[in-house]
């Protein structure tokens, strides 16, 4: 395995039922790449998403992070390994409404086991690189819709993972702060050698990527010669 892969599909199905969903999808990111898959609601993009995460188990085929197969893992060993290696972003951010930002922010350190003050330090530097540094003490609903999505940018990427997972996390916001949130998302994914798998229906989101892929009844295709 080449040194910078860190995730990988081969093969991969996926059935809802008797209904294929994924249809032997092949994809491989390296350390601070960033892969967009775009495709039709109902493509079979997000089901790969959450194969690729270990959140559905795949039919037939094999998800690797790090030369490790997720398919051997245990339960539990895939709950540490989405809490510890692996970030989420959504597209509608699903903050905590009960916690303020930057306890929002500091949550994947805190369920890691890390001292409360220490985490809140370092989701305080995140959000502060976010443009939040005067928002922490806020709830969610206290802020807008762009800020919140910020929010969920700096609890995916806290806690430094080796892969982020982002569903449609720019697909509520106005164009003028998707752009400004995108940016500063895969900014500091690349600036962390965090690679960011990014679902998406919009092509000028997606031509930020530095790969792309297309999602059609399930079956995954390379876009060639794409790139920002």
């Amino acid at each position: 395995m080449n040194t910078s892969e860190v995730l990988s599909a081969q093969g991969v199905d996926l059935f809802y039922g008797e209904t294929p969903a994924v249809r032997n999808a092949q994809i491989t990111l390296r350390r601070g790449e960033v892969a967009a898959i775009t495709g039709q609601s109902g493509s079979g993009k997000s089901s790969l998403l959450y194969c690729l995460a270990g959140v559905l188990p795949v039919a037939r085929g094999e998800v690797r992070f790090e030369g490790r197969a997720l398919g051997v893992l245990d339960d539990d060993e895939l709950s540490a390994l989405r809490r510890e290696r692996f970030g989420f972003v959504f597209q509608y951010g699903e903050l905590l409404p009960e916690l303020t930002v930057e306890e929002n922010a500091a949550l994947p350190l805190r369920l890691a086991g890390q001292r409360k003050a220490e985490a809140l330090t370092a989701a305080g530097e995140v959000l502060g690189r976010l443009g939040l540094a005067d928002l922490r003490q806020r709830r969610p609903s206290q802020v807008s819709g762009g800020q919140n999505q910020r929010v969920a940018v700096a609890r995916a990427l806290v806690h430094q993972p080796a892969v982020v997972f982002a569903d449609e996390p720019t697909g509520s916001l106005d164009s003028v702060n998707a752009t400004a949130v995108l940016e500063e998302f895969l900014s500091l994914a690349r600036s962390q050698g965090t690679a960011v798998v990014l679902v998406t229906h919009d092509a000028q989101v997606a031509a930020r990527a530095d790969s792309q892929y297309a999602m059609r009844d399930g079956i995954l295709s390379a876009v060639p010669g794409e790139s920002p």
